[in-house]
């Protein structure tokens, strides 16, 4: 299972993760920022044992170092850093930027944003598909998988394959639920399904409006944008 942008949405993770069935976990970043659960939810994926990478808000928390946010999520990226436990704080501090993987011996490579700036460039298939083959070629990879833009896709070629997750905590695409992939291999070839499950966005939003963050973090919960 590979998921992305949780941003400290404990109720949505949680509900995902009722879906892994024994699967390996992959967190393409964004783990923390804009939720209120931020300690409960870099717990659970330490529990869990996932494999996580690092993403802009994770970046930003683990430094102090909000450059180029705007203001509401330069104030999650301030209230996570007073509510971060130690342990948590330094487990952000700690996560690689980039990750090569096997997949029964198919070679993958995950990142948040792109091969090019793995924090920070968006990638969509409207604007970059152009560079998909480049991507993959550049790592060697047969596959490629990227967070950042909260909306899933997935994109096959005579090059391989190169999705995105969509956001676990955060939807963008006007569809308010979950958002994951799995990944599977058979006889060389990958596969990647994504997946929308409801959770229960109305507690989530709860935390955000009682924690005293922004109010349109917690609004966006059930638009989905």
């Amino acid at each position: 299972m590979v998921i992305s942008d949780i941003h400290s949405n404990i109720e949505a993770l949680r509900t995902v993760l009722s879906r892994t069935e024994d699967m390996r976990v992959y967190c393409l970043g964004d783990i923390v920022g804009y939720g209120a659960s931020p300690n409960e939810v870099v717990d659970e994926l330490r529990e869990i044992g996932a494999s996580a990478l690092m993403g802009n808000h994770d970046y930003a928390v683990a430094t102090g170092d909000p450059s180029g946010f705007n203001v509401r999520a330069s104030m999650a990226v301030e209230w996570t850093r007073r509510v971060l436990e130690v342990r948590n704080l330094k487990y952000l501090q700690s996560l690689p930027k980039e990750l090569m993987v096997e997949l029964r011996g198919v070679k993958g490579h995950l990142t948040h944003g792109s091969p090019d700036d793995p924090l920070h460039e968006y990638v969509d298939p409207l604007t970059h598909s152009q560079l998909f083959g480049h991507y993959l070629a550049k790592l060697g990879a047969r596959f490629l998988g990227l967070g950042h833009t909260h909306v899933p896709f997935v994109s096959v070629d005579a090059a391989g394959t190169v999705f995105n997750p969509g956001s676990v905590g955060q939807p963008r695409d006007g569809d308010r639920r979950a958002s994951y992939a799995v990944v599977t291999e058979t006889a060389g070839d990958i596969r990647v399904e994504n997946f929308r499950i409801e959770y229960d966005f109305e507690t989530a939003a709860y935390k955000i409006r009682t924690a005293g963050l922004p109010v349109q973090l917690a609004d966006r919960l059930n638009s989905g944008t």
